[in-house]
């Protein structure tokens, strides 16, 4: 029972702060430059983690500025919440997520890049405008899974996305995610969202989970120069297993 009361405080809360992200990104940032509106994102999302119980754990060193294609494994709707509370990243989402209530406000608003997964051809689309954004001096941030996972392990990494790194030259920086029980360190399955799972079963699971942490571990950035990409993909791969498990 304390529990769900604790539950249902930390939803009102978190609903309470998205709708003032709402009225900042519809009402303040067009006042805002670009580096301002990038620490509201970030500062927006390090108070929303908070809110939901969530404590934040980085490791290794973030990306201070671009051009920089972040990639990473991907577990669940709290992922990109999690990565841009350690810094901001524009992000390329599935084309959805634009029209989802407030959600899709909020995403847009970050600077969000919208891929339709289900077209072939939108992925040179999307490649395009991730080069453009990159030679502009952008971090743009890609889930080459495709998908969430269950956390057990990786799926294979998709290679068209990191085209946009070699067109543009800019490095690639391997990154990983972990949720874990605060108290103990296991790994906390509370927040998944896969397959079947529903995201309001998700987040209710989330806010009624003990105290978590949400870690988040950064490589070492690699240069895209005379890279094949799909061998690169594999490699990649490797390297955000080695991050995941030093996240342990």
């Amino acid at each position: 029972m304390v529990h769900s009361l604790k539950a249902c405080w930390r939803l009102l809360h978190a609903v309470g702060h998205a709708l003032g992200g709402w009225w900042t990104i519809r009402f303040t940032f067009p006042g805002l430059s670009q580096a301002e509106r990038n620490l509201r994102v970030q500062q927006w999302s390090r108070r929303l983690l908070e809110i939901m119980g969530i404590a934040l754990q980085v490791q290794g060193r973030p990306p201070a500025q671009g051009p920089v294609l972040l990639i990473s494994n991907h577990l669940s709707w709290l992922d990109i919440t999690a990565i841009h509370a350690a810094c901001h990243v524009r992000f390329v989402s599935k084309a959805g997520v634009k029209h989802w209530p407030l959600i899709g406000t909020l995403s847009t608003g970050a600077g969000s890049l919208y891929i339709e997964r289900e077209r072939r051809r939108d992925a040179l689309r999307v490649v395009h405008h991730m080069t453009e954004a990159l030679r502009n001096g952008d971090l743009i941030g890609v889930f080459p899974e495709g998908t969430t996972s269950d956390g057990r392990g990786l799926l294979p990494f998709h290679a068209n996305l990191l085209q946009a790194a070699i067109s543009s030259g800019a490095p690639v920086l391997p990154a990983a995610l972990r949720f874990a029980d605060a108290a103990t360190g296991e790994t906390s399955q509370a927040p998944r969202y896969i397959d079947d799972d529903n995201l309001l079963t998700s987040l209710w699971n989330t806010l009624c989970a003990p105290p978590l942490v949400a870690i988040v571990r950064f490589g070492e950035p690699q240069a895209s120069h005379g890279r094949d990409r799909r061998a690169w993909a594999q490699a990649l791969h490797e390297d955000v297993q080695q991050l995941r498990r030093e996240t342990h």
